[in-house]
């Protein structure tokens, strides 16, 4: 809140001026006592500046956060003397309209050590000060001053209680940390004991605009290190140290430093991004995995791979046995891919990377070999060739169902659906054995009904029976896997750019064509069938080198949609709750095919925009196509895995986590019961308040 920054510092500026006609006639909301320490002949004269603030009232730490201002200091002292650095116990945290604020609200005191010159006396030393500092409630602010003087050893209420305030300044670290940026967020490695307690880490850091204040703050412990990652500001300052106070989460803190240098990767989250976290019975997220899974069979991002599936089901009704084989092989396939990309989402997660439940797309790689190989299947669907691991001669029917639920896994994930979104979230804060139960969990629920068809002879019966409708379906099929391809060539194009599209779907025209060629040459019994392999191996490894030639590293202009929102950031969300208005926030990526649904059933509506408008409602996005660290630790940070997550913020009030599937009025229903707010508690002008007797 850089406005509110400047109206603040002005009006201290005036302060002096002011404040003085005003000191007879009101007291300060936050009293104030100046005294000394007991003095030690050649040693730095140890002041005490304690406050008290009235009931609902606080004051600020040097760095106050997203609002206020920190105090300001001006010493008078005898010739040759010095003033220290301030020295402030560990601040609490204070959110309100979205913006995070660093506060004292019960008595505190600041140290400042006074320093004599070689062989001057303390004693009978003349001491003035003028202290200027900002109070606050949740709905005012007003800039206060008073002056000291006093004459050494000056001692006072406050000199009395001088070992309890020393007691509660965090002491330093015996030894530096190290700090790195990755991406958008700040990692800071702070030598720390492996023994001592952590039950809510904070870390207020002193730069200013250096952190996103109100971001969710990750802390892994390695060993005797701990790791803390921060969420960048918006403009971020350059600087070549951090410090601040690592708030242990009981009152207690240290005070740290750190320079440039390595920060290591991974390690066990502590604090309630831990183990600790409270994500509630595993027993009960099993059974969230398990239904969040049953459900993909049915949700908008699994029908591209519908028809892979009912090829499948269709060919269950042949024998008891064979159905019994098909069912265990593509459940096999599904549990493999999602332990599989359980396993690797927890190992980047441990490495220090801030990727989510789908993370496999927001890889161009990743697309471009799934466009390949839908290109195959909706070739094979339309009987431009056979394999025998898609189709319908006696041998490869087991291979085919175990590949199919790889794939059927492997695309059906990204989107997460009911029940599901709470799962995959505790995954990410759950030690990794339980996260594997929830990983199988949900391949098990996604695999299920295949399963009960294999097993349940009545069930199977109600499935046509086999015949040469099959073969007419299939080539069907080939139409909804062509537009799975499209769709992955869309995505390309979003990812990386035209071209890059353009040389993906070459590329996969190029490799189906040649292989059609070499399986037909196969076929027909010639004997160098084999060697044209070489011809879809060399194109495909040639394209592979190619295509990041074309890859564009900026990312394809955002679609502008009936709602005029605005890009998402943490910026952006403070400044828009500090207005005092209704904020809807939406999480969105073009591969989700459940976010694209909701945005045209219930967000895209002219409907909606028009309630919006009406209730002032502030609209924000959080495109997460590409991966963004950012939106990933705001999205963890919220117990969501993945996309869609919506967020409803009403005026002055926490978010509501509204369902991952949007009924049509649902946003113009909550837009007319909200209605914006006069003024934000967190943005209030401070201005003085009305004198008090």
């Amino acid at each position: 809140m850089a406005f509110f920054a400047v109206v603040c510092a002005g009006l201290l500026a005036v302060q002096p001026i002011t404040a003085r006609a005003q000191v007879a006639d009101r007291v300060n909301h936050i009293s104030a006592d100046l005294g000394a320490a007991p003095i030690t002949t050649g040693q730095p004269v140890n002041m005490v500046l304690h406050f008290v603030p009235d009931a609902g009232w606080h004051g600020y730490w040097s760095n106050p956060g997203d609002a206020g201002y920190g105090m300001q200091l001006k010493w008078t002292l005898p010739p040759g003397w010095t003033a220290g650095q301030a020295e402030y116990p560990v601040p609490q945290q204070l959110v309100i309209g979205g913006l995070m604020n660093h506060v004292y609200e019960g008595p505190y005191a600041v140290l400042i050590d006074l320093i004599p010159p070689p062989g001057a006396p303390a004693v009978n030393a003349p001491v003035k000060l003028e202290a200027q500092w900002l109070a606050c409630t949740d709905t005012i602010c007003v800039p206060e001053q008073q002056s000291f003087a006093l004459t050494l050893p000056g001692q006072s209420a406050a000199s009395r209680d001088y070992a309890k305030w020393r007691a509660a300044i965090p002491a330093p670290l015996d030894r530096a940390g190290t700090f790195a940026v990755a991406g958008k967020t700040l990692r800071v490695a702070l030598p720390l004991p492996a023994a001592l307690d952590l039950p809510d880490p904070h870390v207020f850091i002193d730069q200013r605009d250096l952190v996103a204040y109100a971001g969710s703050q990750t802390f892994r412990r390695q060993g005797d290190m701990l790791v803390a990652e921060i969420p960048l500001a918006d403009t971020v300052v350059a600087t070549d140290a951090v410090s601040g106070i690592l708030s242990l989460g009981d009152g207690n803190g240290v005070r740290f430093t750190g320079a440039k240098g390595t920060v290591p990767a991974g390690g066990d989250l502590v604090g309630k991004s831990g183990a600790g976290a409270n994500t509630g019975p595993l027993w009960l997220l099993l059974l969230a995995a398990l239904a969040g899974g049953l459900i993909l069979n049915v949700m908008p991002c699994v029908f591209p791979i519908l028809s892979l599936k009912a090829l499948s089901l269709a060919r269950a009704g042949e024998s008891d046995a064979q159905a019994r084989a098909d069912g265990l092989a593509y459940t096999a396939g599904v549990l493999l891919a999602t332990l599989a990309l359980g396993a690797l989402l927890l190992a980047l997660r441990a490495a220090g990377e801030s990727v989510g439940w789908a993370f496999q797309l927001q890889e161009p790689g990743v697309v471009v070999a799934l466009l390949v190989l839908a290109c195959a299947i909706t070739a094979n669907f339309a009987g431009l060739f056979e394999l025998p691991s898609l189709s319908f001669s006696r041998g490869g029917e087991q291979a085919g169902a175990f590949a199919t639920g790889l794939l059927a896994a492997f695309v059906a994930t990204p989107c997460t659906g009911p029940f599901m979104a709470a799962a995959m979230g505790a995954a990410l804060l759950l030690p990794a054995a339980e996260a594997m139960l929830l990983f199988a969990a949900l391949g098990l629920g996604l695999a299920l009904p295949f399963l009960l068809l294999g097993f349940i002879p009545p069930l199977r019966r109600l499935l046509p029976r086999p015949g040469k409708w099959m073969e007419t379906f299939r080539r069907v099929m080939a139409v909804p896997m062509g537009l799975t391809a499209l769709a992955l060539a869309w995505l390309g194009w979003r990812l990386g750019g035209a071209w890059f599209a353009v040389g993906s779907i070459a590329l996969a025209v190029v490799a189906v064509a040649l292989l059609i060629a070499v399986l037909r040459q196969r076929q027909s019994g010639k004997r160098y069938a084999y060697l044209l392999l070489l011809a879809v191996i060399v194109p495909v490894t040639a394209g592979a080198q190619l295509l990041p030639r074309l890859y564009n590293d900026a990312p394809a202009g955002a679609e502008q949609g009936i709602i005029p929102a605005q890009p998402f950031t943490q910026a952006a969300l403070q400044s828009a709750r500090a207005q005092g208005k209704p904020v809807f926030v939406w999480f969105t990526a073009d591969w989700c095919l459940t976010c694209k649904v909701n945005e045209r059933v219930a967000i895209e509506r002219e409907s909606t925009r028009d309630a919006f408008v009406k209730a002032g409602v502030v609209p924000l996005v959080g495109d997460w196509t590409r991966r963004d660290p950012a939106i990933t630790q705001f999205l963890t940070a919220h117990g969501a895995a993945g996309v869609p997550l919506y967020l409803w913020y009403a005026p002055g009030k926490d978010a509501e986590v509204l369902p991952q599937v949007l009924t049509p009025d649902m946003l113009a229903t909550l837009a007319g019961s909200a209605q914006p707010s006069a003024q934000s508690p967190a943005s209030a002008s401070p201005s003085p308040a009305p004198a008090q007797e």
